[in-house]
This record gives structure tokens, C-alpha cells and sequence, in this order.
């Protein structure tokens, strides 16, 4: 099984912006979190980060018949892509949206996610460990397929 995981604008930042909302860990160190995870689940992973939301579109239009499932923190773009939301829809990849934090207890421009209705679930609020949950949830999603 292969999974693909996208991060979007900003991500990269991680572990030194906003440590209060984000935390302090690094996008290589839940990267190596998830990796670790994936080895025991017997899972391939193609791991990505991207600020341009085209480079974004492109990785999802591409992951038709090479991956099972998606698992995306759009980032900011959750709340205002619709390019993205429209790339999900048309591939048909079982895709997962998770978020480090719970965008519902934030600002009220966070509640809404455009990609929403696309994926198959959401998860939030966990911090670093809403990748692993997602890894999890994309596995469950294809073994019950």
C-alpha cells in the first residue's frame, strides 16, 4: 500500500511558528514519526511540502493509480481552495484532511473547510500525533474497501 502525504503553505515552519497553536515539533520529526508508524503497518509513503498551491493540485491530479490514499493538511489553503478541493473530487483517491490543531475552536474563518466534503474524514486537534491518526484512518479506509 502506498499514501501520500501533502502539507501545505507554511508547514515548513513548524516547530517555530506559533508554538503555542503548532507546537514545537518539526515537519521532519512528524515526518519520521509517520515513517516509523508506516514501517510497522508495511506502508510506502511519498511525504511532500509545498507553499504553491498549483504544486499542490498537480501532486493530487498525479496520485491517481500510484497511491491508495491521500492524507493532506491543506494548511491555510483548507479554508480557500477550491482548486484543491476540485483536484480531490476528480481523482477519486480516498483522501483524509487532518490539522495539528482543532480548526473549529479557532478563528471563525478556520471553521470552514472547503476540502471537507471531498475527503473522506477529518481529523484535528491531536498536534503532531494527527498524522499518525490519519496514516491509521487512511489504512482502515482501504482494508475496508
Amino acid at each position: 500500500m502506498k499514501i501520500l502525504f501533502l502539507n501545505g503553505p507554511n508547514l515548513n515552519l513548524l516547530g517555530t511558528r506559533e508554538p503555542d497553536v503548532y507546537g514545537r515539533t518539526t515537519l521532519a520529526d512528524i515526518e519520521a514519526q509517520v515513517r516509523a508508524r508506516a514501517a510497522q503497518l508495511k506502508v510506502e509513503l511519498d511525504f511532500r511540502q509545498s507553499n504553491q498551491e498549483g504544486e499542490l493540485v498537480d501532486w493530487i491530479q498525479e496520485a491517481k493509480g500510484k497511491f491508495e490514499a491521500i492524507v493532506i493538511n491543506a494548511a491555510a489553503y483548507t479554508h480557500t481552495s477550491v482548486a484543491l478541493r476540485d483536484a480531490i473530487s476528480a481523482i477519486g483517491v480516498p483522501t483524509v484532511e487532518i490539522h495539528l490543531s482543532n480548526i473549529h475552536a479557532r478563528e471563525e474563518f478556520r471553521h470552514k473547510s472547503l476540502i471537507a466534503p471531498v475527503c473522506r474524514g477529518q481529523i484535528c486537534g491531536f498536534g503532531a500525533k494527527s498524522y499518525i491518526l490519519g496514516l491509521e484512518a487512511a489504512v482502515y479506509v482501504n482494508v475496508i474497501e
